[in-house]
């Protein structure tokens, strides 16, 4: 079988707030991506016999899930066993830790190598397969995560930006074609640093066990969060900086934990000047932020120490 190359993703909306049923967006991101294989092109010695040791030990989880009837589909241990003894790795260059997808892809190629009876990513799948693949995913994920929604290996393996209205209603969708002369756009701002999705996640759920957390994650974040997709998917470029500007003062008054330390002034100079403002791409804690700006060469000038990557202008 071929070994095919899973692209990474960026989740542009919904994190955190897709835990409490709000709309999610999320976008392939080609700029890297892993495959299965027996040779590898991106990692040293060192790493592919990692990567292989780091496969056999995931393996003995999976082959725990078939063997209590709760992976849920047919799955070929013995052949992934013997790939692994073979010296299979996952040769990828999606950083760990940066909220674009490092396990989704992995978890995405292992299910395209090694799943009976799949879902194929080749055809545009409806509802009910998206929904079949997320739960299927998400039992797979969990292993990295300690829980997982199944969005981020669903997204690496559909490859093509889905919707997620609720936890029901989930569909491909096109988005606005990036405009290459546009003033304003999003970008990506590199920490330098590597984030731990699991304790941030926990600690975003324990937050929410607090009545008033949640009352303001009901009545402001998810609200803000939702405009933001729909301004987006509309090309309503005012309305989406509008939203994200607020979506931004909620995440650095109640969730700063999830922004690096050395970031957070940062966040603020651009809610002060209005030139940028920032949220997380994924859990946050490191990795990559979201940058969204009016004007993008004025937000380049502002963060002129940091080497900002723009992935879409409007």
């Amino acid at each position: 079988m071929a070994n095919k190359n899973f692209k990474s993703k960026i989740l542009l909306f919904g994190e955190y707030s897709i835990i409490h049923n709000s709309m999610g967006l999320t976008i392939p991101f080609d700029f890297y991506k892993g495959k299965l294989t027996f040779k590898s092109r991106n990692l040293s010695e060192e790493e592919a016999k990692q990567s292989n040791a780091d496969l056999k030990k995931y393996a003995a989880y999976l082959q725990q899930l078939v063997d209590k009837g709760e992976l849920g589909f047919g799955f070929d241990m013995e052949a992934l066993n013997t790939d692994i003894e073979k010296g299979i790795i996952f040769d990828s260059t999606i950083p760990q830790g940066y909220g674009v997808g490092s396990s989704g892809a992995l978890v995405a190629a292992l299910y395209e190598r090694y799943a009976f009876d799949k879902v194929y990513n080749e055809e545009k799948p409806g509802t009910d397969d998206i929904l079949k693949l997320k739960a299927q995913f998400a039992r797979m994920e969990c292993y990295f995560h300690g829980t997982s929604s199944g969005l981020d290996p669903l997204i690496c393996y559909l490859q093509h930006p889905l919707l997620i209205e609720n936890k029901e209603a989930i569909g491909a969708v096109q988005i606005p074609e990036s405009v290459k002369t546009g003033n304003g756009g999003i970008f990506l701002i590199d920490t330098k640093q590597v984030g731990k999705t699991g304790p941030l996640v926990q600690l975003f759920l324990d937050k929410c066990k607090e009545e008033g957390f949640l009352g303001l994650v009901r009545k402001e974040m998810i609200p803000f969060n939702d405009n933001c997709i729909k301004a987006f998917l509309k090309g309503e470029a005012k309305d989406l900086l509008s939203n994200v500007k607020e979506l931004s003062h909620f995440l650095i008054a109640h969730l700063d934990p999830m922004i690096p330390k050395k970031f957070r002034k940062v966040w603020k100079k651009g809610l002060e000047s209005e030139s940028y403002y920032l949220k997380l791409c994924g859990s946050g804690g490191g990795g990559y932020l979201l940058g969204f700006a009016p004007d993008l060469e004025k937000a380049r000038a502002e963060l002129k120490e940091f080497n900002i990557e723009i992935i879409h202008r409007f």
